[in-house]
Order: C-alpha cells, then sequence, then structure tokens
C-alpha cells in the first residue's frame, strides 16, 4: 500500500549543498517525489511542527537552528516510504549512523546547542499526515 511522509533537508543540509544528494537517494530509492519546496520556516510553524517539545530544554536552541536558514521541505510517495526513509535516513547520532544512509555518509557531529543531522522524516502514518498538514497545507 503506498503512502506518503514529509521530509525535511534541514538548514543544515541545505548549507552544505546536499539537498540534491538527499534528493537523488530518495529518487534513487524509487520514491516518488510529490511536492518540494525551499521554505523558511516561522516559529508559528515550528511551534506546530514540534508542539510535543514545546517546553523541553532542548526546544529552544532546535527552534533557533531550524530557522538559521531555508529548509527544503518535501513529500515522497510509495510503498513503506515511511519506514524506508527512516531507514536511508540512518540513525539519528551521524556519529553512530551505518554507512551507506544519509546521516552516515554526509553527516557528523558539530559543537552546537542541538544535534544536527541533515534530514527529517515522519516516524508514523499519524505524524506524517500530520507534518504534511503544517508544512503543505493545500495537499
Amino acid at each position: 500500500m503506498s503512502e506518503r511522509t514529509l521530509i525535511l533537508v534541514k538548514p543544515d543540509g541545505v548549507k552544505r549543498g546536499l539537498s540534491g544528494e538527499i534528493l537523488r537517494r530518495v529518487e534513487a530509492k524509487g520514491y516518488v517525489l510529490v511536492a518540494v519546496e525551499l521554505r523558511t520556516a516561522t516559529p508559528e510553524l515550528l511551534a506546530e511542527h514540534y508542539s510535543e517539545h514545546v517546553g523541553k530544554p532542548f526546544y529552544e536552541p532546535l527552534v533557533e537552528f531550524m530557522l538559521s536558514g531555508p529548509t527544503l521541505a518535501i513529500v515522497a510517495e510509495g510503498e513503506r516510504v515511511i519506514e524506508g526513509f527512516r531507514s536511508l535516513a540512518g540513525a539519528t547520532d551521524p556519529t553512530s549512523a551505518a554507512p551507506g544512509t544519509i546521516r552516515g555518509d554526509l553527516g557528523r557531529q558539530w559543537p552546537t546547542k542541538v544535534l544536527q543531522n541533515l534530514v527529517h522524516g515522519s516516524d508514523s502514518e499519524e505524524s506524517s499526515a500530520r507534518e504534511i498538514g503544517i508544512w503543505f497545507p493545500s495537499l
């Protein structure tokens, strides 16, 4: 059964010029790009996206990082795309992410307040629907 997921190339990935490589990997995996837009996030959009983290110690540094530059927002579609993209992205920590994954090949640990790990991918069908609605309300 085909499904959709939200993928974000975070400001660190956009700044390092990795958007094209990340898109290439998504397409090479066989997923279809439904929507792609370079966006400048707002505090309001991020408050909605990260609503479960509001009030946590890492929330403010996370929002500050996500506001530090443009984000490439993507909706991808395909069989088990949610699980597949998360596997393609690799472990959250780029230092321990496996080679062959986006984070394992392209990421590294930086001395920053929050982990900068290049990409975000929805973790469930429910999260995907909610997140796509936030970033792409017309879909």
